[in-house]
């Protein structure tokens, strides 16, 4: 059974940095690639960042480029999203997922917050 743990959202200054985790089981974590997405109210979902199983490639939506990293470890089967330069328009929940034989996986989501 895949299960997916976000951890580390908060509450943050504008300018401030962030990095949340995702302990992931229940599949073999170093084959998929890994996805971080994030929901604001009244918007649709929107992906932040993904991250192949090897981590050997990373891809960013234009709006965090420069300011997100996502990265991974496979010996803790966890995805990373380092996120610095915060800004007010990043406030949402934040969400792990992993797409496997055509089905997607979510976690629970953690709660991200920029405000001053």
């Amino acid at each position: 059974q895949v299960q997916l743990v976000e951890s580390g959202g908060g509450l943050v200054q504008p300018g401030g940095s962030l990095r949340l985790s995702c302990a992931a089981s229940g599949f073999r974590f170093n084959v998929y690639g890994m996805y971080w997405y994030r929901q604001s109210p009244g918007k649709e979902r929107e992906l932040v960042a993904d991250i192949s199983g090897t981590g050997g490639t990373t891809n960013y939506a234009d709006s965090v480029k420069g300011r997100f990293t996502i990265s991974r470890d496979n010996a803790k089967n966890t995805v990373y999203l380092q996120m610095n330069s915060l800004k007010s328009e990043d406030t949402a929940v934040y969400l792990c997922n992993v797409k496997i034989m055509r089905r997607d996986s979510w976690g629970q989501g953690t709660q991200v917050t920029v405000s001053s």
